[in-house]
């Protein structure tokens, strides 16, 4: 608008100069300078609408032309939990940017609004309700578990879109219109122990475990059904409850007694870094195997990862396997620092997203609760080939389907079995 009432501005002082030039001369003289007016007048609307036209283009180009969807991501982005809900958040950013840059879902783009929810439950539901007031169409999240099944309770009700790369709890997926990246409680507590008797890593084993959660219980009540299966023998079975997780020598001292072998730890990172420390002061040293939930100690501050040395984790994910490396490389860039099996969890939702998006034939015009509806069909149809499984796939209760896999610390990085 500016630049027409410029064009306009400058056709009338070129006509008031052909008028001061002429004076007050002939009909013929007063035709011409018309003529003239009407003329320049003609231009500068034409140049103004081409510049409107291009603007408009430039404009439809950055949408996509399918549109934008909106994708809600909830975490922990501050707190405790801060480590998974980061890695979740840089990771979303960093596949939406590489799907619109290559054109999007069905020419469709998406848009994110990343909101905190500080590992409680409370505050997940609030960050929901922000962003159905921003007008978010899924919502990629929560990314621990209480607070997961709070915000599912709200979709299901909404019939909202939900995926978590990370809610392990079974109770994360109750409601049809939420499905996840991660194994289950259940399934990662089985595979633990699969994997240890499968590899003959001991015979002996304690669990120290976190009887507050349902993260913790759920995978400890699995881990014990089949460790009957593999020929293990749990020698002490020793909970804690958040307000006390900080001195864990009467769980040491009773594993030890037992003459563990090895201690499974279903908890997350800071639980188990203290476990490390006051294990090493000890001299206790069996082997330590935990699982998704302690992805993250190598960066807790002021721990001296020397002690993560040999320690093992049921994880999907290494950033320096060959075929994380590109992925990797670029998340460092970006946000100068590793990915963990959070940020490669949530980097493998956006690509389900667009899959059964683009399976689906969803447009951003939809309701949300026609999308979900189309997303619940599409979801058991795609097949992705994502960083924490090759040709994952998902059933109707929203459980993916992938192979496990395990890690061993070694110099300070994840190395796959």
């Amino acid at each position: 608008m500016k630049k027409r009432m410029l064009c306009l501005g400058m056709a009338v002082a070129m006509a008031a100069s052909l008028v001061a030039c002429s004076g007050s001369s002939s009909s013929s003289s007063s035709e011409t300078t018309a003529a003239a007016v009407e003329d320049t007048t003609a231009a500068a609307e034409t140049e103004t609408e081409a510049a409107e036209t291009e603007a408009a283009e430039t404009e439809a180009a950055a949408e996509g032309e399918g549109g934008t969807l909106k994708l809600g991501v909830i975490g922990p982005f501050t707190g405790a939990a801060a480590a998974y809900g980061l890695g979740v958040r840089n990771a979303v950013d960093l596949a939406v940017k590489e799907v619109n840059a290559a054109g999007g879902a069905n020419g469709i783009m998406f848009e994110v609004n990343a909101q905190d929810d500080e590992h409680d439950a409370q505050k997940s539901v609030n960050a929901y309700n922000t962003l159905k007031d921003w007008g978010a169409q899924m919502i990629i999240g929560s990314v621990t578990s209480a607070p997961c099944i709070a915000v599912a309770a709200e979709t299901a009700v909404d019939n909202m879109f939900q995926i978590t790369p990370s809610g392990s709890a079974v109770e994360c997926v109750a409601n049809d219109n939420v499905f996840r990246v991660c194994f289950s409680d259940p399934d990662q507590g089985a595979a633990a122990a699969k994997y240890i008797g499968e590899n003959k890593l001991a015979t002996k084993v304690a669990i120290i475990y976190d009887s507050s959660t349902e993260y913790s219980t759920g995978i400890r009540e699995a881990f014990i059904g089949e460790a009957a299966n593999q020929g293990l023998e749990i020698v002490a079975d020793e909970a804690f409850t958040a307000d006390n997780a900080t001195d864990f020598t009467v769980q040491l001292d009773k594993a030890r007694e037992g003459g563990a072998e090895l201690v499974f730890l279903p908890i997350y990172y800071q639980e188990a870094s203290i476990i490390l420390n006051q294990a090493n002061a000890r001299d206790f040293a069996p082997i330590f195997f935990g699982v998704d939930g302690m992805d993250g100690i190598l960066t807790v501050e002021n721990f001296d990862t020397s002690l993560a040395e040999g320690v093992m984790l049921l994880t999907p994910f290494s950033a320096t396997e060959e075929s994380s490396k590109q992925f990797t490389a670029d998340y460092v860039a970006a946000y100068g620092e590793d990915p963990n099996q959070f940020s490669a969890d949530a980097y493998d939702a956006v690509y389900a997203i667009k899959a059964a998006v683009e399976q689906a034939g969803i447009t951003p015009d939809m309701s949300v609760s026609d999308i979900c509806e189309a997303m619940k069909v599409a979801m058991t149809e795609i097949s992705i080939d994502g960083l924490t499984g090759a040709g994952m796939t998902w059933n109707a209760a929203g459980e993916p389907d992938k192979a496990p896999k395990a890690a061993k610390i070694e110099n300070g990085v994840y190395v796959m079995q």
